[in-house]
């Protein structure tokens, strides 16, 4: 798979993460809350994206952006109802389009339209701006977040720990997932979205895009606390593998073309093994404790 670089696509990146927007705005009225922001995560589907299964008073519903099918399809009980996606329609149109339709079928939510995390100033409800959308662009998007899943997944899995499963953070709009330590580490500074992302230990394995800063796509592990020191380790793999300190975080960027599995999985190994020691983290050897399984088919 070859890389798709920021500037390859920024503009239709920009109307899904805003599209991801409103699902996650959805999701964070109607889920029950969990530690780090957990429960607002959005699924990756075969498609695209969803909110996954969510409840409103005896309603079930749930709203998907489709790429493969170039729909944003909102589910209601037994009926549903799509709108297209395509080029030149704006964030309000399909905001709008969105509620009217939920509401027509007897969920009535709002929420607050201000995007999060983005350096944008219109609302969701008056975004006329950001209109951009080709299905080709997104569709490698697309491919990119489910690779990223799949490698996240690869490593999480069987580990014995407290976890967050992979998904979809909509207002970075990147693929993470988060082993927490259950040790207390309450954020410095008074900030609604830290202040519970961040209260207690945790280890972040993430896959991120890309902006105008950096223009590849990458995996990055970050520690919490925040290390911000030198951090020279020579266990850290595979060599093209670094460490920054400002940031706090280990970065593996997708310079060219995808990497095999293999390399993926040892970067975020030997980052779990330089991070757990740094944190001083213990029993963490029976997190990898073998599961008590045969490996499929079981039958």
């Amino acid at each position: 798979m070859s890389i798709l670089k920021h500037t390859d696509w920024k503009d239709t990146k920009r109307t899904l993460h805003l599209l991801s927007q409103i699902l996650g705005k959805i999701r964070l009225e109607l889920a029950a809350q969990e530690p780090q922001w957990a429960h607002v995560m959005l699924n990756v589907t075969p498609g695209g994206f969803s909110t996954g299964l969510l409840y409103h008073g005896s309603h079930t519903l749930q709203v998907e952006v489709n790429i493969r099918r170039n729909e944003v399809i909102v589910h209601v009980d037994d009926e549903q109802e799509a709108a297209s996606l395509k080029d030149g329609k704006t964030i309000k149109e399909y905001y709008h389009w969105i509620f009217q339709t939920l509401a027509s079928h007897g969920v009535s939510i709002s929420i607050f339209p201000k995007p999060q995390e983005m350096k944008i100033d219109a609302m969701l409800d008056e975004d006329t701006v950001n209109h951009t959308y080709r299905q080709s662009e997104a569709l490698k998007g697309l491919a990119l977040f489910q690779m990223a899943l799949r490698e996240q997944r690869a490593f999480i899995s069987s580990m014995r720990c407290r976890k967050v499963m992979p998904g979809l953070f909509w207002g970075t709009f990147d693929i993470s997932t988060l082993i927490v330590s259950n040790i207390p580490e309450p954020f410095p500074v008074d900030k609604p979205i830290e202040k519970a992302a961040f209260d207690e230990q945790f280890i972040e394995y993430g896959f991120w895009l890309g902006d105008d800063q950096v223009d590849v796509p990458s995996f990055f592990v970050l520690p919490y606390p925040f290390l911000n020191k030198e951090l020279k380790d020579d266990s850290l793999e595979p060599e093209q593998a670094y460490y920054d300190k400002e940031l706090s975080e280990f970065f593996l960027n997708l310079d060219t073309d995808i990497p095999a599995s293999e390399p993926i999985q040892r970067f975020f190994h030997t980052t779990f093994d330089i991070l757990t020691e740094e944190l001083g983290w213990e029993g963490c050897d029976y997190y990898r404790k073998p599961l008590l399984m045969k490996k499929p088919p079981t039958v």
